[in-house]
């Protein structure tokens, strides 16, 4: 839910009051048992313990001095929009970390706030390979449950839980609701269905946020007081292996594989229902350490990556002398197009482990010369610092003999068109990278610039039996207010191109306050252009996109200006160009397709978030590099005029 970053509105204290009715509805929903404070003086009551220890939980629950704050998200593959509410605190000695989030009337506990009370919501248990699974968004499967039956008995439908690892029992790393009842079941061995359905996860955006842009909290190796057993991790791994068997099963579900010491055979064709979601795949085949990886084994995965993608395009393109490249191909373009994609970053931590940087080359160009230097491809030098491949060698045993591994989730057929530099590859890519499932390809759009006259021009609209409450194209209102003059007899004899005033207009569209309305009204007569220019001027602006074979009448205008789709370049990191579209969805375009398209046709990542400063919905999606034609082009499939496109440039340099 939290795998996209949320916009936090303005962080505001809360009240003792307000912490005091949130912590006790917190208490009343997860049934927290209040234990009263031990006291060596005798003469305390009862009533005071209790007190007492009701305040202990509040504090331990929510600290004084919380924060809280309102915020919004978008989730799921139609980036349906949700709002709720983050409260935040720091205990003692802590950084402030966001401890409870809400969603509708429902408070759900994060990580931080498990670690430091155990119990308050059941832990369930899953093998890590599934967890990691999970801290990339995917939901819990059935067969994916470890360590029961019998399961914890508050695991109900609808209640909220939380997964650990069998690797690390005691340490929740997943939140999320129950889909079923998973305190009934008396066996997981073939069983369907969700299992649970993942809210937060550490790792996600929610955990990783702070106050002063501090990284996220360490994960403790054990934490006391969760009911576990103490041999029940080792004992349900062994249980675990020995009973799951390897059946088919729906697409988008993967198949585990257990530690090699439990005997789990590696199949390609045999999968298992352990996750379901955003990162669930296929199979698996690489399992990245958790153990910090050194420079040598980060320059292994950085060639590997290399081969990957020559290997790839080799196998795509067999029949193109360049398989599909196009050459030179930029420095910054090798590193997007053919070295990230190939990663087998999994996680999050995967993702920081793998950094040019962390190489013993820190630099692409250095990496560029290493490959260079095994005679892999060919690069050249050019003017400000920057290199280019000019070849690769497609036949080298290197790339003949290498053997694929599976990666995350990604369309890396998507990368066909090659790293070049945007040429005819991408062109191509661009026609032919349609998504199926977008409606707005092949629409055809109509905007209008509408019209809708003040109260103050009704006389006007009445004497010519037209509607004031109407809205109008400005051609329509100069046919209108000339019916008027013409009905009024108000051309002037000398000259045709003049309008004598009439009291009517000499009040409605002249107020005299500015130095030209004074002229006018002391002449008397105005030019009939200006007139009709005034009179459209003061009228109300509205707009309307007609889809298809709409018509006006099917359509409720919407007021303010005609909208446009902007298009920003902006450099980043120094010289980076990223390219940024929105306000897409005036013209019926639905980001999330237009961003797949995008990225296939131009090769390159992308991310769509909440348009900064926009209302709640509009969305912003920025494209690595300078993509302006490959963006006009999509929205030109989609009915949308290039006249409609505002194109703000800011990598050029300012004129001094």
């Amino acid at each position: 839910m939290f795998k996209k970053k949320p916009n936090l509105r303005t962080l505001a204290p809360l009240r003792s009051s307000d912490r005091r009715k949130i912590t006790d509805q917190i208490i009343a929903e997860y049934h927290l048992q209040i234990v009263k404070e031990d006291d060596d003086d005798a003469n305390t009551d009862e009533q005071a313990k209790t007190l007492a220890g009701i305040n202990a939980l509040r504090s331990s629950l929510l600290p004084d001095g919380s924060l809280s704050a309102k915020f919004s998200t978008t989730t799921g593959p139609d980036l349906k929009i949700l709002n709720g509410i983050v409260y935040i605190g720091a205990r003692l000695g802590e950084d402030q970390r966001i401890l409870w989030f809400k969603i509708g009337e429902k408070i759900y506990p994060t990580v931080y706030t498990l670690w430091k009370n155990p119990n308050i919501i059941p832990l369930l248990h899953t093998p890590d390979v599934v967890l990691r699974k999970m801290r990339g968004g995917a939901d819990l499967m059935t067969p994916g449950l470890a360590n029961g039956p019998p399961f914890p008995s508050k695991a109900n439908k609808g209640s909220t839980v939380a997964v650990a690892s069998l690797e690390l029992p005691t340490v929740p790393m997943v939140v999320g609701i129950c889909e079923i009842d998973v305190c009934t079941l008396s066996s997981v061995q073939g069983a369907k269905g969700h299992a649970v359905r993942s809210l937060h996860w550490c790792g996600d955006e929610i955990w990783g946020w702070s106050h002063g842009g501090k990284p996220g909290g360490s994960v403790p190796s054990i934490i006391d007081g969760w009911n576990i057993a103490e041999d029940s991790s080792s004992r349900a791994l062994d249980d675990k292996a020995a009973e799951m068997t390897v059946s088919r099963i729906e697409a988008g579900s993967f198949e585990q594989d257990l530690p090699a010491e439990h005997g789990n055979p590696e199949s390609k064709d045999d999968h298992n229902t352990y996750v379901n979601g955003e990162d669930g795949t296929p199979w698996e085949r690489v399992s990245v350490q958790r153990k910090e990886l050194t420079s040598k084994e980060v320059d292994d995965i950085f060639r590997n990556a290399f081969l990957f993608a020559i290997y790839q395009h080799r196998e795509t393109h067999p029949n193109d002398v360049r398989h599909g490249l196009d050459f030179p191909i930029p420095q910054s373009l090798f590193v997007s197009n053919l070295i990230l994609p190939f990663l087998p970053a999994f996680t999050e931590e995967d993702t920081n482990a793998m950094q040019i940087k962390k190489t013993s080359w820190k630099s692409a160009k250095k990496f560029i010369k290493a490959l260079e230097k095994e005679k892999l491809l060919k690069s050249k030098d050019r003017s400000g610092g920057e290199v280019v491949i000019q070849d690769v060698d497609f036949g080298d045993l290197a790339i003949s003999n290498f053997k694929p591994y599976e990666l995350p989730q990604k369309d890396t057929k998507a990368l066909d068109n090659g790293g070049g530099g945007g040429g005819g590859g991408g062109e191509r890519a661009a026609i032919s990278a349609t998504s199926i499932n977008d409606e707005s390809v092949g629409q055809q759009l109509k905007k209008l610039s509408l019209l809708k006259p003040k109260e103050k021009l009704a006389p006007v609209f009445n004497s010519t039996g037209s509607n004031l409450h109407s809205f109008y194209l400005p051609a329509e209102l100069s046919l209108i207010i000339t019916a008027y003059i013409e009905s009024e007899n108000l051309v002037a004899t000398t000259n045709k191109r003049l309008v004598n005033l009439n009291p009517i207009l000499a009040n409605a569209v002249f107020d005299g306050q500015s130095s030209m309305d004074r002229e006018v009204l002391v002449k008397g007569t105005v030019p009939r252009d200006a007139l009709i220019d005034r009179i459209i001027s003061s009228c109300t602006q509205y707009w309307a996109i007609l889809r298809n074979d709409e018509t006006r009448d099917q359509v409720k205008p919407k007021a303010g200006p005609a909208p446009t789709i902007k298009i920003i370049l902006e450099t980043r990191s120094g010289n980076k160009t990223v390219s940024k579209v929105s306000g897409m969805e005036a013209f019926y375009v639905s980001p999330q397709p237009l961003a797949d398209e995008l990225q296939k046709a131009c090769a390159s990542s992308i991310s769509i978030n909440q348009l900064v400063g926009g209302k709640v919905g509009a969305m912003e999606i920025m494209i690595q590099g300078p993509q302006k034609d490959m963006i006009t082009k999509a929205l030109e499939k989609r009915g949308v005029s290039r006249s409609w496109i505002e194109v703000l440039d800011k990598t050029k340099a300012k004129k001094r």
